[in-house]
């Protein structure tokens, strides 16, 4: 047996187990790294994903979807197979997933990051033969510094706008990026104000008993002058819509990887850029093959040609795969 999983146009295909790991065609049953609309898709038989994933999945894919969850390093049987879910600290519920048929050993990582964010379980590294990685920032210009370095930057940035009366607007992802934000942020400096497809990610995070601050839903009866000083996180879709109206006078921030590109602000039109990514930066990703031992590794959705090609020139059997996953988009909701 060479390898434990076949690429497929459908997606990552385990044969032996008869199942597929974030498939972007319906199957009959899919193992699901995350909730993120890329990974997780709706039309498929059977669904089965970390727990926490539930409340989230079944908001955005419809309530009567066919779940089974499952914690973090519990071992099951799939028609023969041993699955296991380990943290990916990419989101909350974000999981790696290992699979062991007669002695090989692979794990599809999904999307993770190393550094923990304080909300999601944090990546725990999975020995293995082959490792399925992201290569989203898969670059050596990408490399994060500590998140409370940046989050200090958002705080002074909240701050100064509350001495000029202004509202602060984060523009961040619903799922993940949006709660990270606000569990992270200092809370003294005024109140948390949500976009609603925030607020409602936000709500299904809380059913699965994850605490997270206080958080008020915008709505169109709340006076414009209750924004000030305040704190708004909202979409990246809400970037120059008419939404934002309501909340002038305002200074917008965005949160992403991106913002590490010198442009990447000034194309968005936005004040400030605050360099926050849920994907492991440049040295990270190498972190994570080193640690998994991994004798094959594939790559998938961002610079996965580079990263492979870095690989290959270190002496790995890497390659490189084409597939539907999106990474970090400031396009996208997720």
């Amino acid at each position: 047996m060479d390898s434990l999983l076949k690429f497929t146009d459908k997606g990552i295909y385990c044969p032996e187990g008869k199942f597929y790991i974030d498939p972007w065609r319906p199957v009959k049953k899919a193992l699901i790294t995350h909730g993120h609309a890329d990974h997780s898709r709706p039309g498929h038989q059977h669904y089965l994903a970390h727990h926490y994933s539930e409340s989230i999945m079944r908001q955005r894919l419809g309530d009567d979807i066919q779940i089974e969850t499952i914690d973090y390093s519990k071992n099951i049987n799939i028609n023969g197979v041993k699955v296991s879910f380990h943290p990916a600290g990419h989101i909350p519920g974000s999981a790696q997933i290992r699979m062991e048929y007669q002695g090989k050993i692979a794990v599809v990582s999904g999307d993770y990051k190393l550094e923990d964010d304080g909300l999601s379980t944090p990546f725990e590294s999975v020995k293995c033969h082959e490792f399925v990685t992201e290569t989203t920032f898969g670059l050596p210009i990408y490399q994060w510094k500590p998140q409370n370095e940046t989050f200090d930057e958002i705080n002074q940035w909240w701050k100064q706008n509350k001495e000029n009366r202004k509202t602060s607007v984060i523009f961040a992802y619903a799922l993940g990026k949006a709660q990270r934000i606000m569990k992270n942020v200092d809370t003294g400096i005024g109140k948390i104000y949500t976009h609603g497809a925030v607020e409602n990610a936000t709500e299904a995070l809380r059913k699965t008993g994850l605490q997270l601050p206080e958080t008020i839903k915008i709505t169109n009866d709340i006076p414009n002058k209750d924004y000030q000083g305040n704190l708004v996180i909202a979409t990246p879709a809400s970037i120059g819509t008419p939404w934002m109206k309501k909340l002038a006078p305002y200074s917008t921030g965005i949160a992403s990887g991106w913002m590490m590109l010198r442009g990447t602000r000034r194309r968005k039109a936005a004040d400030r850029g605050f360099v926050l990514s849920d994907h492991a930066d440049w040295n990270a990703l190498l972190e994570a093959v080193k640690l998994s031992e991994a004798e094959t590794v594939y790559s998938t959705h961002g610079y996965s040609t580079v990263f492979t090609k870095y690989l290959q020139e270190q002496g790995l059997n890497a390659i490189s795969l084409d597939t539907q996953f999106e990474g970090e988009s400031l396009d996208s909701e997720l």
